[in-house]
């Protein structure tokens, strides 16, 4: 249910209750009862308050509701801020990563279609994603694959991660930046 749904449902639920309120209020004023103990009395009393009382209980989570909505959508930006901070220091590492895995592919004499495979396979993208997203046949992935491993030397996507990943190691002190 999106915003607007949510929105109209609350103001047709407030006109609801003001509605009961206001109409238990006339019609009180209207009878003009002589003894405000009677049970019509007593029941419209009742009736009235428990309409004020909803409508103070719904408005009181309404609103903390969307204190939580507002909170909620602020911790995204502050990660969205993160991911972006984060992927503007990597950047650069990133793209010195990208070229030095180039390399090695045109050292494997790796052709462009088994170049843009293997660099799948190294994201992690299986077979059937990577058919989809190229285009081609799974088992035409599959045949790529193979030549890959096979060029590299290597055992299988395992060792195609690790070719490039195994001496990769986090600091062992923090620096400042």
């Amino acid at each position: 249910m999106d915003e607007n749904e949510l929105r109209g449902m609350r103001v047709a639920l407030a006109l609801l209750l003001a509605g009961i309120v206001a109409g238990g209020a006339v019609d009180l004023v209207l009878d003009a009862p002589a003894n405000w103990l009677s049970a019509h009395v007593v029941y419209e009393v009742l009736l009235i308050v428990g309409a004020l009382a909803a409508s103070v209980w719904l408005w009181h989570g309404w609103r903390k509701a969307a204190e939580s909505a507002a909170a909620l959508r602020r911790s995204l930006a502050e990660r969205q801020s993160e991911r972006d901070a984060w992927r503007a220091r990597a950047h650069q590492a990133l793209d010195g990563l990208g070229y030095a895995v180039e390399d090695q592919f045109l050292a494997w004499g790796l052709t462009p279609t088994e170049r843009e495979v293997a660099l799948l396979l190294l994201q992690g993208h299986g077979h059937k994603q990577i058919a989809a997203a190229t285009g081609r046949s799974e088992r035409t992935v599959r045949q790529h694959a193979v030549t890959i491993y096979r060029k590299a030397g290597l055992g299988g996507r395992a060792e195609l991660a690790a070719f490039f990943l195994a001496d990769l190691r986090l600091p062992t002190t923090h620096r400042d930046g």
